[in-house]
């Protein structure tokens, strides 16, 4: 496996923007993802399979941050070859939810994107649950 530390600090530079767009800053999402990159999990019985934009929509109507007062992340992985790679982050207290997020990544025109968002709910019950 061949991993640059450029490629590395790229990609952990992408899931930064992740985590602070998360809280709210729609841009930030916009400049981590690729435009036609998608979202899937579940939490409970709500399942999302829908394109990034869903995401950002949930995000920018959000009555507040969906980052709860405990919101905390870090990554756990980073695995790159060549133009391609996936970036694992543990999240807790996001929608008074702790997640793992899988994020794949590709390097397109040269930049780190992230393409598709995979997360599994690991605790913790959404709000009206």
């Amino acid at each position: 496996m061949t991993q640059t530390i450029d490629d590395l600090d790229a990609i952990t530079q992408v899931v930064q923007l992740y985590i602070d767009g998360a809280a709210g800053d729609v841009a930030k999402l916009r400049a981590a993802f690729h435009a036609d990159a998608r979202m899937y999990g579940h939490i409970g019985k709500v399942e999302h399979a829908i394109p990034i934009t869903g995401f950002f929509d949930m995000v920018a109507g959000a009555k507040g941050s969906l980052a709860g007062p405990r919101y905390k992340a870090k990554i756990v992985s980073i695995h790159v070859t060549g133009d391609a790679g996936m970036a694992v982050l543990a999240e807790q207290d996001y929608l008074g939810c702790d997640f793992i997020d899988y994020f794949s990544v590709a390097r397109i025109g040269g930049e780190w994107k992230i393409v598709n968002k995979t997360y599994a709910h690991t605790g913790g019950r959404l709000p009206g649950a």
